[in-house]
């Protein structure tokens, strides 16, 4: 079987930059990383490989530099890598983007002629915060969709079941579902391994599967900008009001303090 790690470059949040004019990112000397929650889904994907046996395929849509990505999953012990790269899937949100990497999968398991056991992805990314795709994905494929996972409790491959435990807002939840599934995965579920040597060394050399549109044959205004129902209007940095100092907190702490308190009198920020 297969175990599909779906993973994203992302800007390093510390560094982001939006074009004023265009509201668009500005990716020119920004530097990038493999979203953190991806990185557990991937890890996830390589300890099932190591238990059961399942090939482990590491897949993102994304610029041609998103490949650097792709190499790490390969250096961690992927073994194949797919980029969907094209100029028209530029300007996905997460519905075009769903529709080209369940495109994806689907084509894997028809080149592999193996049957797609788990699709993994992390439960969000930190640029976009939607947590959409990895549902988005299960919806297109048909497959069983167990979200905020923190634990893989037990996969029976020859019965074709998994059972995990989700972990919601102050409780647990152990849920149980057929194969195929999708699986979205939080940061507590593992800790990623590092690259071995030798693993990062070949990873060098590897080669990434790049898989244009003329690959995948998908209806252009299903993906990309034409095929993207939402898009971002307008993107600001909120304005924050010039802070004061009032008062002499160190020599005269008791009237600080009730100068403080007419202050949010004033403001309605405090309730008497």
């Amino acid at each position: 079987m297969l175990a599909i790690s779906c993973i994203k470059q992302v800007p390093d949040t510390t560094q982001v930059q939006i074009d004023p004019v265009t509201n668009t990112l500005v990716r020119e000397g920004i530097p990038f990383i493999v979203n953190p929650y991806d990185t557990h889904a991937l890890e996830e994907g390589l300890r099932i490989k190591d238990r059961y046996g399942f090939t482990s395929v590491a897949l993102s849509m994304g610029p041609p530099n998103a490949e650097a990505a792709l190499k790490k999953a390969l250096a961690m012990g992927a073994d194949e890598a797919i980029l969907c790269s094209d100029r028209c899937f530029g300007g996905a949100d997460t519905l075009s983007t769903s529709n080209v990497l369940a495109a994806a999968i689907k084509r894997i398991a028809e080149e592999a002629g193996d049957e797609i056991g788990i699709v993994f992805c992390g439960k969000q990314t930190i640029d976009g915060d939607t947590a959409q795709v990895g549902p988005g994905i299960a919806v297109r494929l048909g497959f069983s969709q167990l979200t905020l996972v923190d634990r893989i409790e037990h996969l029976d491959a020859a019965a074709r079941t998994i059972r995990v435990r989700r972990k919601l807002e102050g409780r647990y939840e152990v849920v149980e579902a057929p194969l195929p599934v999708m699986i979205t995965v939080v940061r507590e579920l593992n800790r990623p391994r590092y690259p071995t040597v030798p693993l990062r060394l070949a990873s060098v050399g590897a080669a990434v599967k790049v898989w244009n549109n003329e690959v995948l044959r998908l209806d252009v205004n299903s993906v990309g900008l034409k095929g993207s129902p939402t898009w971002v209007s307008r993107i600001f940095s909120p304005e924050r009001a010039k802070g004061e100092i009032i008062g002499d907190g160190m020599g005269d702490p008791v009237g600080t303090a009730h100068l403080l308190i007419n202050q949010l009198l004033a403001k309605d920020l405090l309730a008497v």
